[in-house]
């Protein structure tokens, strides 16, 4: 009897320790699944989920409230949250909801519809608040792996990861901008993922992700970030006064068109042709004319309008900068004074 028992105890010792065995290998993850699930218990108290309260009309022009839902990071323990424009657009009435489920009105402290990105504001302890760190943009390749935390269709927080497919690309925004830099990654972004962060593998933010690319409104593998490198450039103005400046040179220009060039037979065949001054602006009191074809600013070609416009950035405000101009055919060296455009 007694080895009876014996014999039953080392099978059920045998079958317990394959039962172990087994179940160890189900269970074992590997590095890349190891670092997905570290980057989320790290991260995902940092994303938060924007409830935007709208007041429409109805046919009987009777107040109808309207919400949409998206994403935000943490971006400081003073519980500044950082997010997209169009989540937040004419909201009447803004609710945050953080990691661990409390819910905290909102309200707006700036945006800048230009790069799609605003700030908002909450009063919650700094103890409840983790903020995310910031990559550098800069050092993005293509091909590196890349996670997004964010709240699709108001389903709660929600990983998806993918790899960084394009860098430098550009799209339009809602007011019909162009946003320079823009990170393009397989990572699913859906309706909702709108303004949560795009990460890298140590779990720094890289981007805000924004947009996506989708005949049905739904992920297809082409979604786009901006870079966190425009939201370091811009969150310190929206935080400080509201708004983002912007330089203003008081010039329409358009594009130097191959058939102009040949018309006009100019010695140029890159630069931004000048159509109309507005009196009394930057450009009028530097000597800019009708016609003029800006070929270069502070020594830097302008091959084109969009050029111009990256040059013309922010710290040229109230600053000489100078400018060449081809007229007929003399290149005529100027200095211009960029003035700030306030927001409309």
């Amino acid at each position: 009897m007694f080895g009876i028992s014996k014999i039953r105890s080392s099978i059920f010792f045998l079958v317990f320790l394959v039962w172990a065995i087994l179940s160890s290998s189900a269970l074992a993850l590997t590095d890349d699944e190891k670092n997905n699930v570290a980057i989320y218990q790290k991260v995902s108290p940092s994303v938060v989920n924007v409830i935007s309260s709208v007041i429409t009309r109805d046919f009987f022009l009777n107040p109808v409230p309207r919400e949409g839902s998206g994403s935000g990071s943490v971006i400081d323990s003073k519980g500044y949250i950082l997010t997209n424009n169009h989540v937040i657009k004419d909201a009447q009435k803004l609710e945050v909801t953080l990691a661990d489920g409390s819910k905290w009105p909102a309200k707006l402290i700036g945006a800048d519809p230009d790069n799609d990105l605003a700030v908002i504001k909450l009063d919650a302890p700094a103890s409840k608040l983790k903020p995310l760190p910031w990559s550098d943009s800069q050092k993005l390749q293509v091909g590196q792996k890349v996670l997004a935390i964010g709240n699709p269709f108001g389903l709660g927080l929600t990983l998806t990861t993918g790899i960084i497919s394009s860098l430098g690309r550009t799209i339009r925004s809602e007011v019909g901008t162009q946003i320079e830099d823009v990170i393009q990654t397989d990572a699913s972004i859906n309706p909702g993922n709108s303004g949560g962060p795009l990460l890298s593998s140590d779990g720094e933010m890289i981007g805000i992700n924004t947009a996506i690319l989708s005949p049905t409104g739904a992920s297809v593998g082409i979604g786009f970030a901006i870079p966190v490198n425009t939201a370091k450039r811009i969150v310190p103005h929206l935080i400080s006064k509201g708004y983002v400046s912007y330089p203003y040179v008081g010039a329409t220009v358009q594009p130097l068109f191959p058939q102009i060039v040949k018309l006009l037979k100019l010695d140029v065949e890159k630069g931004a042709m000048v159509v109309e001054i507005t009196p009394g602006g930057p450009a009028d009191k530097a000597g800019v004319l009708d016609g003029d074809i800006i070929v270069r600013l502070e020594l830097q070609e302008i091959a084109d309008i969009d050029a111009l416009q990256r040059l013309l950035s922010d710290d040229k405000i109230g600053v000489p900068c100078a400018l060449t101009v081809l007229r007929r055919t003399q290149k005529l060296e100027l200095e211009i004074v960029p003035a700030e455009s306030l927001p409309k």
